[in-house]
């Protein structure tokens, strides 16, 4: 495994910052990890990049140790906290040259270049850092927790404050770099999750609440199926409850009702009852349940 967390714990003063926390990443997995503010995100990766100690339990990056080999586990990883720290008066290639050297890389001036052209900062290298957008601060922050070539990347609200342009060019860069990484990717945004990442964890108050692959986790989380229906004129709640195979319904706005059914089959039974009631059903979809709901159905 690339990253194995164990009944880790984290204990600042009499607060519960994690609580029992294990979960494991395999090798070449691009991994979103999500949760509310104050929820443990940030903690965790401190700890897995050696920054902070945990209170009890065990953290292996690569099979080495976060406590008894933080050296070795820094060689391994590459970090870009959420916080982007950044020599703003350096120039762009005097930086990643800089950091090159706190890794004592053989030959930093080649893998400098090659590391500007994989991030795309080729038409930004000569200017301060202090002088870049947003996107290519970010960009810098990517090319030096990569300089070292590490196998695993955490990255800490990698697309905080980007404008569209921006967030669409770091997520394919992410997707890119996760062909040959293992990524661990903290955010906020559940589309970029749902968008690149092949797994997904869930923290809520310390504790993991969903552990998946990101496709199946909307299908561990279901409940029973529902129907929206929008009729042509309103209908009376307490006969639209009596459909056969209806558990519950409630309205959703306008004329569009919210039907919880058994199966799909009572979609007939709807039909049925309209044209026995003087309705026309002008929609009836199955109602989604995307990355977003399942996040606030878990951390709420």
């Amino acid at each position: 495994m690339s990253i194995e967390v164990k009944n880790v714990t984290k204990i600042y003063g009499k607060q519960k910052a994690l609580d029992n926390v294990s979960f494991s990443i395999e090798p070449g997995s691009i991994v979103g990890f999500l949760g509310p503010n104050g929820a443990g995100k940030s903690t965790m990766m401190k700890i897995i990049t050696c920054f902070i100690p945990q209170t009890t339990g065990d953290v292996k990056v690569c099979g080495f140790d976060v406590i008894n080999n933080p050296i070795d586990v820094k060689k391994q990883v590459g970090y870009l906290p959420e916080h982007n720290p950044l020599y703003l008066d350096m120039y762009v290639k005097e930086y990643l040259d800089f950091i090159g050297g706190v890794h004592k890389i053989g030959n930093r001036k080649a893998r400098v270049k090659e590391m500007i052209d994989i991030v795309g900062l080729g038409i930004e290298q000569n200017k301060k850092i202090g002088a870049l957008s947003k996107g290519y601060r970010q960009r810098v922050g990517l090319a030096q927790a990569m300089i070292h070539d590490p196998k695993v990347l955490i990255l800490d609200e990698p697309t905080t404050g980007l404008d569209p342009n921006q967030l669409e060019e770091i997520r394919g860069l992410i997707k890119n770099i996760g062909k040959e990484k293992t990524i661990m990717l903290s955010t906020h945004i559940m589309q970029e999750v749902e968008a690149i990442c092949d797994k997904t964890i869930i923290i809520n108050q310390g504790k993991i609440v969903a552990n998946d692959k990101t496709q199946d986790l909307g299908q561990q989380q279901k409940s029973n199926l529902v129907l929206m229906v929008e009729f042509d004129k309103d209908a009376n709640s307490n006969h639209l409850k009596n459909i056969v195979g209806v558990i519950r319904v409630k309205k959703h706005k306008d004329k569009t009702w919210a039907f919880e059914v058994e199966n799909d089959k009572v979609r007939n039974n709807i039909f049925q009852y309209a044209m026995e009631n003087d309705l026309v059903v002008l929609t009836i979809q199955k109602e989604t349940q995307n990355l977003e709901a399942i996040f606030k159905k878990l951390t709420t």
